[in-house]
């Protein structure tokens, strides 16, 4: 072989070596595709962790029919889009849905997904968490429905702040908290609206260096609607427009940790709950009136309307 055909050769195999890794901004999935393709929307994937690694940073992963797309590990900023009116399933068993482990400058975005932990499977076992977030500046989850895990079904245990979103999403039958904001060091911020958190045994969990901001939704059918309780740092919960009903425990909970904890409720109905309103060591609760039933407290926490 010559010269002139081995450089053409050299340059046939870099060409394809190149195109084989090229990333796309938008890449598809399907329930009958196949993660060999290079998911366009002609050729889809078949997982979400088969598309991930075919999708440029800030990029985005959709569905195109209905389909059950697997866990995935995210460690760049993307969206994932199950597409609306459809179900687009993460079903899982021993492991995480959605883990979320991205860089500090990175915004994730989940919408229109199904996460399904099977809890309630009669061979056994189950999901852990349906989502979870270690690292990353944003996290936006929209129009999803979590259900059915052995600990919370949004988890969120960082070290780097940041904020996240819950927006028209159900949460429900998980066996620890439907949403737990536990973190190491930094506040995160979470702003929850037009969401329903039921059945799960915490409802809201604000923990150590947490801030939740709840408006126009429900925790309700558990053993605590809200609990706010921190061991380090400071953990807050401000809740509007909102109901925790039927909680065998408490409504709404304050204090009980090692450091401060504050509730500001306005606009609240405790209806059924064993204690709609209770209050412990380091907890305080703060009102601006409109509540319905805010009953219980404690000595050692302070309610105080302003």
């Amino acid at each position: 072989m010559n010269r002139m055909n081995l450089l053409n050769l050299f340059t046939v195999v870099l060409l394809g070596t190149a195109l084989a890794s090229a990333q796309a901004p938008r890449t598809w999935v399907s329930g009958v595709g196949d993660d060999v393709n290079p998911c366009s929307r002609t050729a889809p994937c078949k997982t979400f962790a088969g598309a991930i690694s075919r999708t440029a940073a800030g990029g985005e992963i959709d569905a195109l029919d209905p389909g059950g797309f697997g866990a995935v590990t995210i460690v760049k900023a993307i969206t994932i889009d199950g597409g609306g009116g459809q179900v687009a399933s993460v079903l899982v068993n021993g492991t995480n849905g959605i883990v979320v482990q991205a860089g500090a400058s990175d915004v994730v975005i989940l919408r229109n997904l199904r996460i399904n932990g099977i809890v309630q499977n009669p061979q056994g076992g189950g999901g852990i968490n349906g989502i979870r977030w270690t690292s990353g500046k944003t996290l936006h989850i929209e129009n999803c429905v979590i259900f059915g895990f052995n600990n919370n079904g949004i988890d969120i245990a960082k070290g780097d702040g940041g904020n996240a979103a819950v927006i028209n999403t159900i949460v429900e039958n998980n066996a620890n908290a439907g949403l737990k904001n536990e973190n190491s060091s930094m506040t995160v911020n979470v702003s929850i609206d037009r969401s329903q958190f039921e059945g799960n045994q915490f409802g809201i969990w604000s923990g150590s260096f947490s801030k939740i901001t709840t408006t126009n939704s429900d925790a309700s059918g558990g053993s605590y609607g809200f609990i706010t309780q921190s061991g380090l740092g400071t953990s807050e919960n401000n809740i509007s427009n909102t109901t925790a009903n039927n909680d065998s425990a408490a409504g709404v909970a304050s204090g009980g940790g090692a450091t401060a904890s504050t509730v500001r409720i306005i606009g609240v109905t405790l209806f059924n709950d064993g204690t709609g309103l209770t209050i412990g060591l380091n907890g305080s609760v703060l009102t601006g009136g409109g509540n319905s039933n805010p009953s219980g407290g404690a000595p050692s926490g302070t309610y105080t309307v302003q």
